[in-house]
């Protein structure tokens, strides 16, 4: 497969969860630019907002959730479409050869089948799927870095001769380091930074996290995101995630991967070197252009992110995280450090968690309760000389852990 940015000839694109937060904002950036083609979209129940987004991009093959809503479809979209349903619709989509990236908008471990099999296909993948690192880092990393092995082995300045060339993250802060290591070794790097937002209850009394409201965690004080991905700030378990995201893209041990908080979202990561250098990479708070730079790399482009103004900022602050107070992002780091099985638990049981903090049937602290209570069940299940487990077990403790944290009760004090 040749550089896509150099083969003159469109980048045509899978766009996987195109209705929500991501996908939307990547066909944004898609329709700004004449070399970008969409050849397939997918998403879940939103059968209208996606019969619209094919015929705007003319999408050839759209896939919905289930039959159901394959049949909505069918008034959306033209005769020469092809309408697929199912989790199987994204693994055959992922599979076509007439695709050149799979971007990766979803969430859930339903998103993990696709990833590997794209992979498989020697296809690059752009995600923004967390489940894809923390539940099965195990499993895909091995794939992109035999795919840059090979690319490496017939030259070694190849752009896709890295990992990351074929495994690309669609996250602020983990395209932050991906930039910040370009041109860089990585047995030069000595740490990496991770910095949060700090949520909207940054300076928020402990006690009083008890009576703090959906409508509360979702008022983001920098970003416009999906509510999943909103209240996971406010608790700071988003940043344990991408803590176990760094170990599997970057090859680092936890103990050289670094959060700190940064209020202002100015800096969105950074790199420290052996030799006491830290690279960092600014930008506006816009999720536009972490998804530009997966879909162009090895190029820029122009981009409707503005860059921040720096005399406007005025200021930048950092300060260290409170694990006291926000205990869930402790509980992730450590469940990284115990393995798949428990950081597959971990973000099965936080996708629950938040749902039922949403909906109204647990309170705010009770989302690290759960978090640490699954992998806690998890650890305990686990023989201490259990192989890694395949995908087929990734996907059953999903939905194990999915079935118990429905029913849990986080009960006791904040941990």
């Amino acid at each position: 497969m040749a550089d896509l940015a150099e083969t003159g000839e469109p980048i045509r694109i899978a766009l996987l969860g195109s209705t929500g937060s991501i996908g939307r904002q990547a066909l944004d950036v898609i329709a700004r630019d004449p070399t970008f083609r969409v050849v397939a979209l997918a998403a879940g129940s939103n059968t209208a907002l996606l019969g619209e987004q094919a015929r705007r991009h003319g999408a050839t093959v759209v896939a919905a959730a289930d039959a159901e809503g394959l049949a909505a479809l069918r008034a959306e979209v033209g005769p020469g479409t092809t309408l697929l349903a199912g989790e199987a619709a994204l693994v055959e989509i992922a599979r076509r050869p007439d695709i050149d990236m799979l971007v990766v908008g979803t969430s859930g471990i339903v998103s993990l089948r696709p990833v590997i099999a794209a992979l498989e296909a020697g296809t690059v993948v752009a995600t923004a799927n967390k489940e894809t690192l923390v539940a099965g880092g195990h499993l895909v990393m091995p794939i992109a870095r035999a795919l840059a092995a090979r690319r490496a082995a017939g030259d070694a300045l190849d752009p896709l001769a890295s990992p990351l060339a074929w495994l690309r993250p669609i996250d602020s802060e983990h395209s932050a380091i991906w930039q910040c290591l370009v041109g860089e070794r990585l047995s030069t790097v000595a740490g990496l930074i991770l910095t949060a937002s700090g949520g909207p209850f940054l300076d928020t009394p402990a006690e009083a996290f008890a009576t703090i409201r959906p409508e509360d965690a979702l008022r983001h004080p920098t970003w416009r995101m999906g509510a999943k991905i909103t209240v996971d700030s406010a608790t700071l378990a988003n940043k344990g995630l991408e803590v176990i995201e760094a170990h599997w893209l970057y090859d680092v041990a936890y103990d050289a991967i670094e959060v700190v908080v940064h209020p202002q979202s100015i800096v969105h990561s950074a790199v420290r070197f052996v030799d006491g250098s830290l690279k960092a990479q600014l930008g506006t708070p816009d999720m536009r252009l972490p998804i530009q730079y997966a879909l162009t790399f090895p190029g820029r482009r122009s981009s409707p992110a503005a860059a921040p103004d720096l005399l406007a900022a005025a200021r930048l602050e950092f300060r260290a995280p409170d694990e006291g107070r926000f205990p869930a992002l402790g509980i992730a780091r450590e469940a990284g450090r115990l393995g798949p099985r428990a950081s597959a638990a971990l973000i099965a049981a936080d996708d629950v968690a938040v749902a039922r903090f949403l909906d109204g049937s647990l309170d705010f602290p009770g989302i690290p309760r759960l978090l640490e209570a699954a992998v806690s069940r998890t650890t305990a299940m686990t023989p201490a000389d259990a192989p890694e487990p395949l995908l087929a077990d990734v996907v059953a403790l999903d939905a194990d852990t999915r079935a118990w944290a429905r029913t849990f009760r986080a009960a006791g004090p904040a941990a």
